[in-house]
């Protein structure tokens, strides 16, 4: 039954998701602390976790949350739904962007969901914060981070 409920809850992170996998994680985060798979501190732990691997965040959460869930089991499940939708999503709508980019209401769409996704990455740092940024230690590891992916220092150095 856990592996079902992985597989629905990041089935529907995947169907709802605008943006590729950072903005995945304000809906990854609430299907998992509300499914109690993760607390807040383990989701901000398993996010740096993710962070400093390479590959998709959002394929490295659904692995991490499922093994811890369910196991081996429960990280195939959580797999397969976060990246099933988007497999076939984008064959479908590959084949219909690439068709219609050039009409307006396919343009202005575009443009409209850009803001929408740093507005949700934004509010993930913000409801985060508490939980990774407990003293000023933490807060200058923080601010120095921001500072240096500001002055366009590589992310991996970072």
């Amino acid at each position: 039954m856990t592996a079902l409920n992985l597989l629905l809850a990041f089935g529907r992170v995947g169907v709802f998701a605008f943006g590729g996998g950072p903005s995945m994680i304000p809906l990854m985060q609430r299907e998992v602390i509300e499914g109690g798979w993760l607390t807040e501190p383990e989701f901000l732990d398993a996010l740096a976790l993710g962070n400093s691997l390479p590959g998709p965040i959002s394929v490295k959460m659904a692995v991490f949350v499922g093994w811890k869930a369910d196991g081996l089991l429960g990280a195939v499940a959580a797999l397969t739904g976060v990246s099933g939708p988007a497999i076939v999503l984008m064959g479908v709508l590959t084949g219909a962007y690439l068709r219609y980019r050039d009409h307006a209401a396919v343009a202005g769409a575009m443009k409209a969901v850009r803001p929408v996704v740093v507005g949700m990455l934004a509010w993930t740092a913000v409801s985060l914060a508490p939980s990774g940024v407990k003293d000023w230690t933490s807060g200058a590891i923080a601010v120095g981070a921001i500072i240096a992916l500001a002055l366009e220092v590589h992310p991996a150095i970072v």
